[in-house]
């Protein structure tokens, strides 16, 4: 399945899923229960939740765990991603997370916002990533990843 339209992502389905995973986050000292979904280039469909620490800043992102699922489950590529809070409603991934799916989805990534359906290059422009880095190897600034 590569680049995802809107019309071809259940997004229904892929809120369900986020809405389900959010529902097992571990969140006693926000309170704020997070899930997500992301649809891959094969079919599959991988989920996260927050997980919260004590030393609060050790916390876990929905997102990071559901990136981990990506790798773990086969990789690929995100295509379409659902982000809930505790209300079930789409919510925006914090700076951070946006990073997480530039760099596992890239720029046409579809991802369902409070706004609607937007590809990554919206949500996160002049994004940094890979050919960042190759171009600056390519300078002498340094090795690509």
């Amino acid at each position: 399945m590569p680049a995802a339209s809107v019309a071809s992502v259940d997004w229904d389905a892929l809120q369900a899923q986020a809405v389900a995973v959010m529902r097992k986050a571990y969140a006693p000292y926000s309170k704020f229960p997070v899930g997500v979904a992301g649809l891959v280039d094969d079919g599959r469909v991988v989920v996260g939740c927050n997980v919260e620490n004590a030393a609060y800043g050790v916390a876990l992102c929905a997102e990071c765990g559901m990136v981990s699922h990506l790798h773990a489950s086969g990789g690929g590529r995100l295509v379409a991603v659902s982000c809930v809070g505790g209300d079930g409603q789409a919510l925006m991934p914090c700076g951070r997370c946006r990073q997480l799916l530039w760099e596992h989805g890239g720029p046409d990534c579809l991802l369902m916002t409070p706004k609607g359906v937007l590809p990554m290059s919206e949500v996160l422009p002049q994004a940094f990533g890979l050919e960042d880095l190759e171009a600056a190897a390519a300078r002498g600034q340094g090795t690509p990843a």
